[in-house]
């Protein structure tokens, strides 16, 4: 589905906690990798980011939480997946993106396309994990549910998706959706629901990979 979709990967994405930031730090300078000294100023022990200068790729390392448009945090969520992040947290990477471009929204397609929405963590996008973060923070309900509709909307573009596949997708994006808005939510999510989008309810992001 990649290649039939167009989708090219330059760059690589880490996670792990700062107790290792040490331990990673000297791994990747000895494979040769530049670290980029302003971005670890920049970010402390939360992110690092090293460039590879003979293939030109990148390689992201974030350290407890994924912060992008929003936070997403990792604790003791590393451990659910040997090899990767989470599904759940993959798929809230591309989520929380304020202005999700095509790219992200082809790897979010693929991810509802290849696996389903439920309870667990096994080859599954754990729906409760997605809805304990929603129901708490509204700005990050807000920007999912704004992709989720999005997503939705663009399906018939993928003329390289069978019915199958679009049927598919749009029944998962509907099952989250249901999920999200059948969750119980926080005081303080409904507080800032009261204020909505008169106040900016995310953080400008920008690309480091391109440095």
């Amino acid at each position: 589905m990649q290649e039939a979709l167009g989708r090219v990967f330059t760059d690589i994405d880490f996670a792990s906690y700062q107790r290792f930031f040490k331990d990673i730090q000297r791994f990747f300078a000895g494979l040769g990798y530049q670290e980029d000294k302003m971005v670890s100023r920049l970010f402390g022990e939360h992110r690092m980011l090293f460039h590879d200068p003979v293939y030109e790729r990148h390689i992201d390392i974030f350290f407890d939480q994924l912060h992008f448009s929003h936070t997403l945090p990792l604790a003791g969520r590393l451990e659910a997946e040997g090899l990767t992040l989470p599904l759940a947290e993959l798929f809230l990477e591309k989520a929380q993106i304020v202005q999700i471009n095509e790219k992200d929204v082809v790897d979010t397609v693929m991810l509802l396309r290849e696996h389903p929405v439920g309870e667990g963590d096994d080859e599954t996008i754990n729906a409760r994990i997605i809805t304990r973060l929603t129901s708490t923070d509204w700005g990050l309900w807000r920007t999912v549910t704004g992709n989720l509709a999005l997503l939705r909307e663009r399906l018939p573009r993928y003329a390289q998706l069978t019915d199958e596949d679009r049927g598919v997708v749009a029944e998962r994006i509907d099952h989250l959706q249901r999920r999200i808005d059948d969750a119980p939510k926080t005081t303080r999510w409904k507080i800032r629901s009261a204020i909505g989008e008169r106040v900016k309810w995310y953080e400008d992001v920008e690309d480091l990979a391109g440095r």
